[in-house]
């Protein structure tokens, strides 16, 4: 791990400014340009709503903030996965060209799901004081949350980020899988309430999405404490993952390039 603190400390540099103009490159042909970053979360926002507290006739308290809350995180982390699988076939040119640890692609990808997200957290504490869900000193404890969403996403993401280059349906697959974890995580109901003990057991404590999505709504919804020990958990497993991916990067940094 001390290669990759070390790559990190030279490269990051590059990560930032690499991040910012795939932004700008986004928006640059766009009549709404950043503002489809807003846009976007809350029209997904509202149709869940519509959807599952009008029609279905969800009663969860503050139901619109405990919507967005949940894409808020669910949202990181698809992007993290299904954005790491063809990453470094996507650079192709710079992979084989230029020598460049490939996780700082990763790195530099992250920032911008990063950025994105910030933008729906803002939003969310918008529509939070929109519908007068009380504010208490309990906020501040989605940092500790999020570094835990940020370094489990990262951890599995570099993972997928290596095999991608030589399982042509991991694609495929991580799609497949995500779907099915994204109606197991809880995005539109609460998972605490609507299910019987055994089941939301096993899914908060087996789903590591589910469980950082509930936590979150914890102290932003509810003023409550988060688990910490669950916290510390998924954040240890976040950093084995992560040493792993380091581990089969370096390993096979000088192979990527003859492969692709």
């Amino acid at each position: 791990m001390k290669r990759f603190f070390k790559n990190i400390k030279k490269y990051y540099k590059y990560a930032i400014r690499s991040a910012k103009a795939e932004l700008k490159s986004e928006v640059a042909d766009s009549y709404l340009n950043w503002l489809w970053w807003v846009i976007q979360p809350f029209a997904f926002m509202l149709i869940y709503t519509f959807v599952f507290g009008v029609i279905f006739k969800n009663n969860t308290p503050y139901f619109g903030s405990f919507v967005f809350v949940g894409l808020t995180c669910w949202d990181f982390f698809n992007r993290m996965l299904t954005g790491s699988v063809k990453l470094i076939l996507n650079n192709r040119e710079l992979v084989t060209k230029v020598y460049i640890p490939k996780y700082i692609l990763l790195l530099s990808k992250s920032f911008t799901y990063l950025f994105k997200m910030f933008i729906s957290l803002f939003l969310a504490f918008g529509l939070m004081l929109f519908q007068h869900v009380p504010i208490t000193w309990h906020i501040i404890l989605i940092i500790p949350i999020l570094i835990v969403l940020y370094t489990f996403s990262f951890g599995i993401s570099l993972i997928l980020m290596h095999f991608g280059v030589t399982f042509d349906d991991l694609n495929n697959l991580t799609a497949i899988g995500l779907r099915m974890v994204f109606y197991l995580s809880g995005v539109f109901y609460n998972i605490r309430t609507k299910l019987d003990g055994a089941l939301s057991f096993i899914l908060l404590r087996a789903n590591p999405i589910a469980f950082i999505m509930s936590e979150m709504r914890k102290v932003l919804l509810e003023n409550s404490l988060p688990s910490i020990e669950g916290l510390l958990f998924w954040f240890v497993i976040g950093i084995l993952l992560t040493a792993f991916g380091v581990h089969i990067i370096h390993k096979n940094e000088n192979s990527y390039a003859k492969v692709i």
